[in-house]
């Protein structure tokens, strides 16, 4: 089986190479990718499973410490809430601020995944140039031949020259293949920080201080008790 491979990765010419190139880059950053991806992935779930029990105490210094030491975005997400719930208790500044977090936290999880797609297409077209090219250099070698020698020739020609269709494919294929499953292992960590915040904003609601200087702010509510009631 070997051997066959190499005889196949000889025979299909000088675009072999490329091809070869862009499928060790697509696969180094795929890899790279997903390695980043899982480690956030834990890094959320450990940070968020010690913030809950800090919430339900209402430490929320404790919270905005561990934010600062911590590399895991769910804590900077919940600690941007946390400081913004010092200057205003308002729930949807502190939303506002939480999904300032999110925002900021996106592209890092996004880096390079659109390169794995652009990689994936380049190798196809790689594999079609290829293709073409040793086209192009057949026929103009079978002009040039003998008659009788000409259709075995020009098949043999043809069949190395789609020896690169044949590998831009097999590279471009598990390319998108991990270009999918990452942006999927994407999705699934920009929900879990969303569910997060929507958690801990729920938590932070439940909270007696924290409804009461709600209510003390906030002007629609004050304006409401403050009006006199009719029998």
């Amino acid at each position: 089986m070997f051997d066959a491979a190499v005889r196949f990765f000889q025979d299909g010419g000088s675009f072999m190479y490329p091809i070869a190139l862009v499928l060790v880059v697509g696969l180094a950053v795929a890899i790279e990718r997903w390695v980043f991806l899982t480690t956030a992935k834990v890094a959320n779930r450990r940070a968020f499973d010690r913030i809950l029990p800090l919430l339900k105490k209402r430490d929320y210094a404790a919270i905005a410490d561990l934010g600062r030491s911590s590399n895991a975005p769910i804590s900077r997400i919940i600690a941007a809430g946390i400081a913004r719930m010092q200057h205003t208790p308002r729930r949807d500044e502190i939303e506002y601020a939480m999904e300032e977090g999110v925002m900021e936290a996106v592209p890092r999880l996004e880096k390079r995944t659109a390169y794995i797609a652009t990689l994936a297409n380049i190798a196809t077209l790689l594999g079609l140039l290829g293709t073409i090219m040793g086209l192009i250099a057949a026929f103009t070698a079978v002009a040039n031949a003998d008659p009788s020698e000409k259709a075995a020739l020009l098949s043999q020609s043809i069949s190395v020259a789609m020896n690169t269709t044949a590998f831009g494919l097999m590279a471009a294929i598990p390319l998108l293949l991990l270009h999918t499953a990452i942006q999927n292992k994407t999705a699934e960590i920009v929900d879990s920080l969303e569910m997060a915040g929507v958690k801990t904003l729920n938590i932070m609601s439940n909270s007696d201080a924290f409804s009461a200087k709600t209510r003390a702010t906030d002007p629609a509510t004050a304006a409401a008790a403050a009006k006199p009631k009719t029998l």
